[in-house]
């Protein structure tokens, strides 16, 4: 058996026992142009609202209430996740040869949690402003909805074949296909076959699983502990990062660095330390409120 001989039926064993990617993540249906990422954001969105408002419930609001205070966070989100990935990933937009003009296109992919995660805040912020509702309940109501969004919204990342890992041939390697991003489709070959890069870590899998397992955590320790308000809230600004650093230290794509470190990865160090701030300080303004609260109820 040659060489070439070998590398080919290796490749083809390894190809057929890797998790498949699609090879389409766009349908024009005249005009209409539906793209799978688009699709996966809003069916996270419209989860994390009927969970929201579920939640919310049991802290003395109303779904309805969830729905105007997510009228508030959803568009805010958005903006903040296409501002923060333009902002730590220049490059295509201004860079050189870049179009600016594309970092407009959010449909193509390109949303930064830790900025949808700020502004969206701010939204619900003026949402729960205008419509009666205290703002730490209603983002101790959100955060496991928000980490579920964040599941579903991963497969997007699976549709258009981006965010994988390094090579491997682990029985769950993830087939990833020469990508033609404006198109939202693989590149094919003289023949019409879409061209194979390899097969890679499944980032976007354990990332999904990783946000499903902490939205189960969240839930759970809401329940189980007699947890001060905010800290759902706090616990997910912290948990979520455990899993984003493994996950960005073992991805293969190009990005920006700090000190030969992924930006991401800073990124969610200093999230992590802010969530871990954010619980200790609101099991604080707890205890200073109950303490006041009882000096009242026993003056002198």
């Amino acid at each position: 058996m040659t060489i070439e001989t070998h590398l080919s039926t290796h490749l083809t064993t390894q190809l057929t026992t890797a998790i498949p990617s699609p090879v389409v993540a766009a349908w024009h249906l005249g005009p209409l142009t539906l793209r799978a990422y688009a699709l996966c954001i809003l069916a996270g969105i419209v989860v994390a609202v009927w969970i929201t408002g579920r939640r919310l419930v049991d802290r003395g609001g109303t779904a309805e209430q969830a729905l105007d205070v997510a009228a508030w966070a959803v568009p805010f989100g958005i903006v903040g996740g296409r501002l923060y990935h333009v902002i730590t990933t220049p490059q295509p937009y201004f860079g050189e040869g870049g179009q600016p003009v594309r970092a407009l296109f959010i449909w193509q992919g390109g949303l930064g949690i830790w900025g949808a995660v700020a502004l969206g805040a701010l939204g619900a912020w003026i949402g729960c402003r205008r419509n009666g509702v205290r703002f730490l309940d209603f983002a101790d109501s959100a955060a496991p909805g928000v980490a579920v969004a964040q599941a579903l919204g991963r497969w997007g990342n699976w549709f258009n074949n981006e965010l994988y890992g390094r090579h491997t041939d682990v029985p769950w390697a993830l087939t990833i296909h020469e990508w033609d991003q404006s198109k939202g489709q693989a590149v094919r070959d003289a023949a019409g076959n879409p061209i194979v890069l390899g097969t890679f870590h499944p980032t976007f899998l354990y990332e999904s699983l990783w946000c499903l397992v902490l939205a189960l955590l969240l839930v759970l320790a809401d329940r189980r502990f007699s947890l001060r308000r905010g800290q759902v809230f706090a616990l997910y600004i912290a948990g979520y990062p455990v899993g984003r650093i493994v996950f960005e230290l073992m991805r293969s794509d190009t990005a920006n660095k700090i000190f030969n470190v992924r930006v991401n990865v800073w990124t969610s160090i200093l999230v992590f330390l802010l969530g871990v701030g954010l619980f200790a300080l609101f099991a604080k303004r707890a205890r200073v409120a109950e303490a006041t609260l009882e000096t009242s109820h026993h003056p002198g």
